[in-house]
């Protein structure tokens, strides 16, 4: 099963633990992610179900390609990083 992990800013607002979970696509795995912590689906995904702007996913260390459709595949070995962008001065 691939593993899904949040970044530590995170946790400042909600339990954001490493979980692993079913999905052959990027949007499945976030989905069984959302499943168990709906709270989190909010900091990571807008109104239509894209990767917020201030929001980067990694597979296995590589930027994902579809933010809008998250259909990015992903097999049982894989490690999806979640980060959120940090900005300013």
């Amino acid at each position: 099963m691939p593993t899904v992990s949040f970044t530590r800013a995170l946790e400042r607002f909600l339990a954001a633990p490493t979980v692993a979970v079913e999905g052959a696509t990027l949007g499945a795995a976030l989905d069984a992610v959302f499943a168990e912590r709906p709270a989190l689906r909010g900091y990571v995904l807008d109104d239509q179900g894209a990767l917020r702007r201030h929001v980067a996913v990694f597979v296995n260390g590589q930027l994902v390609r579809d933010r809008d459709r998250l259909t990015d595949p992903v097999a049982a070995d894989d490690e999806i990083h979640v980060f959120q962008a940090l900005s300013g001065g």
